[in-house]
């Protein structure tokens, strides 16, 4: 292991020592709540690398010092939008779209979903396609947030234009509905109907601002994938946050990778990443059952 004050590779374009990974780790937790561990070095260089080109910076320290000193300045957004992932597909995890389309299929009113890390689209597009086919009709009354921190990958989604080869997994009845296959200077490429888009509205939002610029009343709130990067206390406040967010029968869909039952006791697990809130009877009920075992020990 290097020390601090030494590169972690000499070799590099720039220097890059583990005392501007420290740095940048500190930033981007602070930032956007990103918990980066010691693995992502060589991520955390190639992509800031970038950034470093771009601005003509010619060292990291400077461009981190360049950040912290100029607090309003718009390479906040070209910083966060790097380190951020985005790995996405459509219909990922396809165990959830069943539950989605049972559940909005009892709703009798407006329904409204909220997908709090749309990355480049897919997530949200695939929520719209179910919801369509569970009502029977591209014009559902259904209203989809879309949000992601990533004001670049916002703009793809928007666009909802993608490369046939992201679109080849899906049933080809599914692709005939809802795709228009792209010609001319477009060939390769397809766009989501419109129908599809006018469902959904795209919103930079950051899960770790204070204040949210969102009205509640969900159905269903997807945070899949996107609780791994940040650390308990993180996920622990962004949960409290959902709560009065979400109907009192509604749904919070997490990432195959994600448990909150250790997290929050405002949520109790339904099926598979799924997740209920708790009523105030089951909450009074588990912390009197807790303070009389706490008395036995």
């Amino acid at each position: 292991m290097s020390r601090t004050g030494e590169a972690i590779d000499s070799g590099k374009e720039f220097v890059f020592n583990l005392r501007d990974f420290e740095r940048v780790r500190e930033i981007i937790y602070r930032r956007a709540g990103i918990s980066l561990s010691d693995s992502k070095q060589e991520m955390v260089y190639s992509r800031l690398a970038r950034r470093l080109r771009a601005t003509g910076i010619q060292s990291f320290s400077i461009y981190l010092d360049m950040l912290e000193r100029e607090i309003n300045s718009p390479e906040w957004e070209s910083f966060t939008n790097a380190l951020t992932t985005n790995l996405t597909s459509f219909f990922r995890e396809e165990h959830h779209f069943p539950v989605l389309a049972e559940h909005v299929k009892k709703k009798s009113g407006p329904v409204r979903i909220w997908c709090s890390a749309s990355s480049t689209g897919e997530e949200p597009y695939s929520i719209a396609m179910t919801v369509c086919e569970a009502f029977g009709t591209l014009k559902p009354n259904v209203k989809i947030i879309a949000t992601d921190i990533d004001t670049n990958v916002l703009a793809t989604a928007a666009r909802g234009v993608y490369n046939l080869d992201r679109i080849e997994k899906m049933a080809p009845e599914k692709v005939k509905k809802f795709f228009l296959r792209g010609r001319g200077s477009n060939e390769g490429t397809a766009r989501v109907r419109p129908e599809l888009r006018e469902l959904i509205s795209f919103e930079q939002l950051n899960l770790l601002d204070a204040r949210w610029a969102i009205e509640g009343d969900f159905d269903v709130i997807f945070c899949r994938n996107v609780m791994i990067y940040f650390d308990k206390p993180t996920q622990a406040n962004i949960l409290r946050k959902f709560v009065p967010l979400l109907k009192p029968d509604g749904l919070l869909i997490a990432g195959h990778s994600e448990n909150f039952v250790y997290v929050s006791d405002d949520f109790k697990l339904q099926g598979k990443t799924v997740y209920v809130l708790v009523n105030k009877s089951e909450k009074h009920t588990a912390h009197k059952t807790f303070g009389s075992m706490k008395g036995e020990l």
